[in-house]
């Protein structure tokens, strides 16, 4: 026969057991948190410029040449106080064709413009649904929380495809 265990060693091995369950679900939390983060830091610097307009310069540009990451041309102001520029560029240019004219706002002391409008404030928002479907990853894996993790996901997917669809 073998002898039975001592109790220590059981309720030892359970405390073992749930302090490395916490620490899993602590870090796996932070990490998911971190993402998330990560990712409304990302999307709030351009996303600050579309969504607070006021005091802001706003108006059109007529895209004149693109190069790279970089498209130019010449600004035409809407709102009063804003001033017309020969050349204003506008960076990452997504679904921005040479010869069209865009809605956009004008970065405070630069000539750097961000596309306004829904399309302008659904894409500065896209680095937000990329870190909603990264901590899908997270919180399903680490943190085994599947109903969670199939709501960030979902939102992070619907998030790039209206963005999508709208540019």
């Amino acid at each position: 026969m073998i002898p039975a265990m001592p109790a220590t060693a059981t309720s030892s091995r359970q405390a073992s057991v749930a302090a490395l369950r916490f620490g899993r679900l602590a870090a796996m939390g932070a990490v998911a948190a971190l993402i998330l983060i990560a990712g409304v830091w990302g999307s709030w610097g351009t996303a600050q410029h579309v969504m607070l307009t006021k005091g802001r310069e706003r108006g059109t540009i007529r895209v004149v040449r693109c190069d790279g990451a970089t498209c130019s041309g010449p600004f035409t102001p809407v709102s009063p106080g804003a001033q017309p520029r020969g050349r204003v560029v506008i960076e990452q240019p997504v679904a921005v064709r040479k010869g069209q004219t865009y809605a956009v706002i004008v970065k405070p002391d630069s000539d750097v413009v961000v596309r306004s409008g829904p399309a302008g404030v659904l894409y500065a928002w896209v680095p937000l649904g990329g870190a909603l479907l990264l901590a899908a990853v997270v919180v399903a894996g680490g943190l085994r929380l599947t109903r969670a993790a199939w709501v960030l996901a979902g939102s992070g997917a619907v998030l790039l495809t209206v963005t999508c669809l709208a540019l």
